[in-house]
């Protein structure tokens, strides 16, 4: 019997950053951004409003393991940027560049990382 993202009770926030990570790396294969309110959709939320916490746990775990902001594939419907706390000028000198570097890593090549990692990330920064 499958289990179901919505039916997590521990680790919940983080279960959703691995439903996200499936969909990121396949816009990245696919050289695609996303629009919130896209993942919003997706996910069955009401809102675009609630990513924070979900893809913070994503750039972080990407910056911990020395990985393009996988995150910056993830936009504003109006404006075709990142969300404000999307950090990509300490390491890229622009959003686009951060993006070229998303679209080149072998994500699939990769593997994924858990509820766990993130969580353990998560941790690691927001505490």
């Amino acid at each position: 019997m499958p289990e179901y993202f919505d039916d997590q009770k521990e680790l919940k926030a983080s279960w959703r950053a691995v439903q996200l990570w499936q969909i990121l790396i396949g816009c990245a294969y696919n050289q695609q951004i996303i629009t919130y309110g896209q993942l919003a959709d997706i996910l069955g939320y009401k809102g675009a409003g609630v990513f924070a916490q979900l893809l913070g746990r994503i750039m972080y775990y990407c910056e911990d393991n020395d990985l393009p902001p996988l995150t910056s594939l993830v936009v504003k419907h109006d404006a075709g940027e990142p969300g404000d706390g999307m950090e990509v000028e300490k390491k890229y000198k622009s959003v686009d560049a951060a993006r070229m570097k998303v679209f080149d890593e072998d994500w699939y090549g990769i593997i994924p990382p858990s509820a766990e990692d993130f969580e353990n990330v998560w941790e690691e920064y927001v505490k």
